[in-house]
């Protein structure tokens, strides 16, 4: 199984109360750089057979948008194992329980996500492995320890597309 781990994209300044904070939604910049996203893994040519999430409104929308980017028809599975509150042993539990799936996305918040993907890749004692806001890691699950493919930050794949757009060819006009 290839298990990729998002983290929610940007969504402002957090909320003093908790009670506000869970229905904090994505900024524009949040919604950018869900799209950046959304085209790197098209660009990989990515079909998810399960998208799952937090139940916080940011992580819901980061994964609504990224689904429908890609296609994704399916119906977003929500779990409190991706919450701010969820735990190691919650997550390792879901993992578990989504190894039948080739393509799975991960949608979560920090901090605890960052240490989930340390979890499986770092056994017997997790790593932790800074994700930004809208960062993504491809985490091959097929045995366990699990292999760390890669780990994309939007600030790198805005440089990638930003680069990609330009031209290559010198000017060579000389009107």
């Amino acid at each position: 199984m290839n298990l990729y781990i998002l983290r929610h994209a940007s969504a402002g300044v957090r909320r003093a109360s908790p009670t506000l904070d869970v229905k904090r939604p994505l900024d524009k910049e949040g919604k950018e750089q869900c799209l950046l996203v959304a085209r790197y893994l098209n660009a990989l040519k990515v079909q998810f057979d399960l998208i799952v999430s937090s139940p916080l409104k940011r992580a819901l929308q980061t994964a609504s948008l990224v689904g429908t980017e890609v296609a994704y028809e399916g119906k977003i599975q929500i779990t409190d194992a991706l919450s701010p509150s969820g735990t190691v042993s919650g997550f390792q539990a879901l993992v578990t329980t989504l190894s039948g799936f080739e393509n799975v996305l991960a949608v979560g918040h920090n901090p605890n996500l960052p240490e989930f993907l340390g979890s499986l890749i770092c056994a017997p004692r997790p790593a932790s492995i800074r994700m930004r806001k809208g960062a993504i890691a491809r985490v091959d699950c097929t045995r366990r320890p699990g292999q760390l493919i890669s780990v994309l930050d939007p600030r790198i794949l805005r440089l990638v597309y930003a680069s990609a757009a330009k031209s290559s060819r010198r000017n060579t006009s000389r009107k």
